[in-house]
């Protein structure tokens, strides 16, 4: 058992305890009697204390409103402690149920007017009140005529959101895609690609990548393998010239893309450009391995790349030799000695 189990047990335990003492030494009436007392003087320094705090906040309106609750919740107190007018002390409990429900139900729709929570989506769309219309449609789980509104509203992401819903991933796509014209942000693009692919048009997801990509090149690779998956073999060239033009660039400053620039000019029979490439990125795994020893397992890949087989092997040798000295390090960390033996 843990700790705030034991805990939470003791407390029962305790409290049940002090139940039994007052049930024995005043009766069940006595126990109510405290349990009233108790909960309306902890509801009403709760009441109170956000009162303070909703005034402290200038918020006149709702501070009058808690005022008035911490009152009336502070008179239930009074009643209970002097065990009088006992029908007034129900009349209270049952009043802030009724408000505790009340705000539940208010707090469900808090965009919307109390006439408006009377009428019907239909009505108030007719009404041009498409913001409570919409909040309307969205609990009825009719998304379509939700995202309706959200347009007539001009809030696109919201009508996105809602399309998806309705499972109109092609609307969504459609939507992104004029928030990017509008706002020039690559993460709509990005979006539109999702959805594009959620509606199963991968020419218009692959379009949608593209464009993304033309922004943020590191995405070419993915670009390249989608048109080779539509089987667009002369998109997908143009693809993988960008991917090797990008990665090029980017092994100027991290070696490690050397790899990638060999496999992608490998793919596009750049022969010329391979075997260069595949030899940096030996200088760099060679490099790595002096100083972490881990990066023998790569500098045997990049001899294999270069076809020198017997370097490879070496190398692999030195990653395995490697693997064993830590392997067994651990074993030996692990091995703890046994407390309180014979």
């Amino acid at each position: 058992m843990d700790k705030l189990k034991a805990y939470l047990i003791a407390f029962l335990i305790i409290i049940v305890a002090i139940a039994g003492g007052i049930v024995w030494y005043g009766g069940w009436k006595l126990l109510l009697q405290v349990i009233l007392s108790l909960g309306f003087l902890l509801l009403t320094l709760m009441l109170l204390f956000f009162t303070a705090l909703t005034f402290y906040a200038e918020s006149w309106k709702y501070g009058t409103i808690l005022a008035i609750l911490t009152a009336i919740s502070g008179y239930g107190t009074y009643l209970s402690i002097t065990w009088q007018r006992l029908e007034v002390v129900g009349g209270i409990i049952a009043f802030f149920v009724i408000v505790l429900l009340f705000g539940v139900w208010y707090i469900s729709e808090p965009d919307l007017s109390l006439a408006d929570r009377f009428r019907s989506a239909e009505k108030l769309e007719r009404m041009g009140k498409y913001k409570a219309a919409a909040r309307k449609y969205e609990k009825a789980n009719n998304y379509l005529k939700a995202a309706e509104m959200y347009e007539k509203l001009g809030w696109m992401e919201s009508a996105a959101w809602a399309y998806e819903k309705a499972g109109k991933y092609e609307k969504a796509a459609e939507i992104y895609e004029k928030l990017y014209e509008k706002e020039k942000d690559t993460y709509y693009l990005k979006e539109a690609h999702e959805y594009w692919k959620k509606a199963g048009n991968m020419e218009r997801a692959a379009k949608a990548l593209e464009r993304y990509a033309e922004e943020e090149p590191w995405f070419w690779e993915d670009v390249a393998k989608l048109y080779e998956e539509l089987g667009n073999e002369e998109k997908a060239r143009e693809a993988w010239e960008k991917a090797l033009e990008y990665y090029q660039k980017e092994a100027q400053e991290e070696g490690v893309f050397w790899e990638d620039v060999g496999n992608i000019a490998r793919k596009l029979g750049r022969e010329e450009v391979v075997r260069e490439a595949y030899e940096k990125f030996l200088e760099y795994c060679i490099a790595e391995a002096e100083k972490d020893p881990m990066w023998w397992k790569h500098v045997a890949e990049a001899y294999e790349y270069l076809g020198d087989k017997e370097k490879a092997e070496e190398a692999r040798e030195k990653y395995e030799e490697y693997r064993e000295r830590i392997m067994k390090a651990n074993e030996e960390t692990s091995k703890f000695p046994e407390v309180g033996g014979d």
